[in-house]
């Protein structure tokens, strides 16, 4: 990647982008100027040059095509810098934590299955309380229902970690109204369960496993019509939610038919673990005790983005579940850890895990009483 200082009249709106490169401008007073990234890349910012006789700051990257990354611009002034959101960019991606400035280079697009308002009619969300003797209170969950909901019809089940903010953050809700209504995937019930303290609760928590299971899972199957058989059941989950699904899929065997691990928390070789903390131990202490004698389930769809640091231990999640017997697939995408590419990568995720059971008998219907 290299930096240049194009030309003093600068347009309304950056970042500019080319084939090859992007162009990225800030304009004020500074001592120095940094691009901040979240990329799992050998230098950790890039440095805006000043114009001469101008307060114009500018940078020229070099980057691949069809790719996105998240981003702030670094403000130095008397030794102390201040991250805001490029304010020559519009483009904004939400997480729990705020919102960062999105680049998109060229070639890229958001998948139009994820643009809002397209299907020509939309699902529902119910809210509602699941009493948990595995936590000791009350949890909520929500129930994605999908346009035309029959009770006298069974449904896929998909069990979504951080389910809320998948609707929140990933435009889960438009996902699932356009792929249905395409017929990328069958009509669906997503359950979406939310948890106060992930670090602890989706680390092979047994708590959190007894509460899907035992709890959240029965309780849809009360409310809802929810097709029989592990082939129509399936978990969901980004980063430490994905460590959590593939939990429950170890724990509870056959009880699930697919797994979708999108950016895996995984960490294998416990040496590696000096630096880290305890939630880390944790990790790879259960992924240790997993075992390749016995397949867990019947598919599982694992990706990463190639722009953050997990990629070396997602693929190898891939492989072990391979070599389990588990018919795997591993996608890879132009993106870092965030929201947009967890987005991005959900209907290759749910087709994988879903269109199987698709080609079997159509759910059963059952007679109203």
């Amino acid at each position: 990647m290299q930096d240049s200082a194009p030309g003093a009249e600068a347009p309304r709106q950056y970042p500019i982008v080319e084939p090859d490169a992007v162009t990225f401008a800030w304009q004020g007073e500074a001592d120095a100027v940094w691009l901040r990234h979240f990329m799992a890349l050998d230098v950790a910012a890039f440095p805006f040059t000043r114009e001469p006789h101008s307060d114009w700051w500018r940078l020229r990257l070099q980057v691949p095509g069809r790719a996105r990354f998240e981003y702030k611009i670094d403000i130095v002034r008397d030794g102390h810098g201040q991250w805001i959101n490029d304010p020559l960019n519009p483009l904004l991606a939400s997480d729990p934590f705020g919102g960062n400035s999105v680049c998109e280079t060229w070639g890229y697009a958001v998948p139009e299955w994820a643009t809002p308002g397209l299907a020509a009619a939309g699902g529902s969300i119910e809210h509602f309380l699941i009493p948990s003797h595995s936590f000791g209170g009350q949890r909520e969950a929500g129930a994605y229902l999908p346009a035309g909901y029959d009770e006298t019809r069974g449904y896929p089940l998909v069990i979504v970690h951080d389910g809320y903010d998948y609707v929140d953050h990933a435009s889960l809700v438009a996902i699932l109204d356009n792929l249905i209504e395409r017929g990328d995937l069958p009509p669906l019930i997503a359950a979406l369960t939310q948890s106060p303290d992930r670090k602890v609760e989706y680390v092979d928590d047994p708590r959190h496993v007894n509460f899907v299971v035992d709890e959240l899972l029965p309780t849809f199957e009360q409310r809802y019509h929810i097709t029989p058989g592990a082939h129509w059941r399936v978990l969901m989950g980004a980063s430490l939610g994905a460590v959590a699904s593939l939990s429950i899929a170890a724990r509870a065997p056959h009880t699930f038919g697919g797994v979708v691990l999108k950016s895996g928390s995984f960490i294998f070789d416990q040496s590696l673990l000096e630096k880290r903390d305890d939630l880390f131990r944790r990790v790879s202490e259960f992924i240790d005790g997993l075992s390749e004698s016995e397949r867990l389930l019947h598919r599982a769809f694992v990706s990463c983005g190639r722009y953050e640091g997990l990629v070396d231990e997602n693929r190898r999640m891939a492989a072990f579940l391979r070599h389990s017997g588990v018919a795997t697939r591993y996608a890879e995408y132009r993106d870092a850890h965030h929201w947009g590419n967890w987005r991005d990568q959900a209907r290759a995720g749910l087709m994988w895990c879903l269109q199987p059971s698709m080609s079997r008998q159509p759910p059963a219907m059952r007679q109203p009483t």
